[in-house]
């Protein structure tokens, strides 16, 4: 028995792995990882694949990156942890600063926040969801504390996204994650995406269609809801469907006209994925509140923040303890975790990575044009360090055939039904971009024979 086939079978007996029925394991083995290095990931027999989904978008800047490395050990070093209830600490109160200088600020008052003003104020979680939960949580508690209770529902979009804990879930729009939890969740209002799906990114035509269907439904019951939350400009997980800024500006106007909140789920979004280090700076708008996590810390520790503005903390602001965001957990602000996310800002600021990543993202959609003009392949889509198409006719049982083939070629992806997408870490030079796409050129190809 293999090093790979000893591990894999341990973990089968014990770890319950997460957005898998682990009956397929059985057919499908699972890939025991041990190392990384770099953008390459190695398992137990040597064997290594190139990870072109960050590990779930986390990984900005490779594996075992040393300056976020050394940075987390030195912290290790000073604080492992304090409660940040009745407590505070240096990288907690100096990432706080800093992401409140770095968020969106919107230059046209129509398009700034609640109250205007820069999202000041940073209250953290664990994970991406746990930023939905903490923001959702918020904006109902801010209407219930003027005076506004009635407002308690959420507006989403069709094919949203937005974690899988309970709240988070209440506003996801997306069948599999939804229904056996149903009887659970809160019911959002649902309004049209822009665009067709899959599109890159829908015209302004398309934009202004969604948003009509907005201000209708805004004009309907605008008194009773308390926010929307939207992904801005790239639905993820609902096969990153592509949209254009012009309909995240009108979102931000008519929510500021109809007195709603608007959240922007920057979890995947944001870090200088999509181009520009928060994709809300496209549509050149301010959210009341903006969640992050995901690269947030360079993929290296958990950890989430949910920014909002003076406005909002205000409202939580009295003698009574009733009146506060009673939101916490035991690593809340975590030294170690916001250790990491300082390193990984650092990078950014340092190495010039959103101008470089431009750059890199020309690069690879010109090395891709093979694949962009694969004959069962449609609607090849970029933007920033995003790339996704579909294949076309793949039938049932492509994700997976198509996920196998890929690590046989020792390549890392986790295509949507069948959609296909790259999110690699911001460091790819010319021979590993070759690799990605000559690959993943020859593990299509493979399943779609199957």
């Amino acid at each position: 028995m293999s090093a790979n086939d000893r591990l894999a079978a341990r973990s089968l007996l014990h770890v319950w792995n997460p957005c898998t029925q682990m009956k397929q394991h059985e057919a499908w083995p699972l890939v025991p990882v041990v190392r990384g290095e770099g953008a390459w990931l190695f398992d137990a027999d040597g064997r290594r694949y190139l990870d072109a989904v960050s590990s779930w978008w986390v990984n900005l800047f490779g594996h075992c990156n040393p300056r976020i490395g050394d940075a987390v050990c030195e912290q290790l070093r000073t604080l492992d942890h304090v409660m940040l209830a009745g407590f505070t600490h240096p990288p907690v109160v100096e990432l706080s600063e800093r992401l409140s200088a770095l968020a969106p600020r919107a230059a046209d008052t129509r398009l700034a926040a609640a109250g205007g003003g820069p999202l000041r104020h940073a209250s953290y979680g664990s994970d991406g969801a746990s930023a939905t939960e903490i923001a959702l949580k918020m904006a109902f508690h801010y209407w219930r504390n003027r005076g506004m209770p009635d407002k308690r529902r959420f507006i989403a979009l069709e094919g949203s996204y937005h974690g899988e804990t309970l709240g988070a879930l209440s506003v996801t729009d997306l069948a599999v994650f939804r229904d056996a939890y149903a009887p659970l969740l809160g019911q959002p209002v649902i309004v049209p995406a822009p665009g067709p799906a899959s599109s890159m990114p829908c015209c302004p035509e398309c934009a202004a269609d969604a948003l009509s269907a907005l201000q209708a439904e805004l004009e309907r019951s605008a008194g009773t809801i308390a926010a929307m939350i939207v992904e801005p400009l790239v639905q993820g997980a609902s096969g990153m469907r592509m949209y254009h800024p012009a309909y995240l500006a009108g979102v931000r106007e008519l929510c500021s006209q109809h007195g709603v909140l608007l959240i922007a789920d920057e979890i995947m979004t944001g870090m200088g994925r999509t181009g520009t280090l928060f994709a809300c700076e496209q549509a050149g708008i301010q959210p009341d509140l903006l969640c992050l996590s995901k690269g947030i810390t360079g993929g290296f520790l958990p950890l989430s923040v949910v920014l909002t503005t003076d406005e909002v903390f205000g409202a939580f602001y009295g003698d009574s303890s009733a009146r506060a965001f009673l939101h916490s957990h035991s690593y809340t602000g975590n030294p170690i975790a916001c250790r990491a996310a300082l390193a990984t800002l650092d990078i950014f600021a340092q190495d010039g990575t959103i101008a470089a990543n431009r750059q890199r993202s020309s690069r690879i959609t010109e090395r891709a044009r093979p694949l962009a003009t694969h004959a069962r392949v449609r609607n090849f889509r970029n933007l920033g360090m995003i790339w996704a198409f579909e294949a076309d006719g793949a039938g049932p049982g492509f994700a997976r055939r198509m996920a196998q083939a890929a690590l046989d070629r020792e390549l890392l992806l986790r295509p949507i039904g069948h959609t296909i997408y790259f999110m690699p870490p911001y460091i790819l030079d010319d021979a590993q971009v070759a690799h990605l796409v000559d690959a993943t050129l020859g593990a299509l190809d493979a399943a779609l024979q199957d």
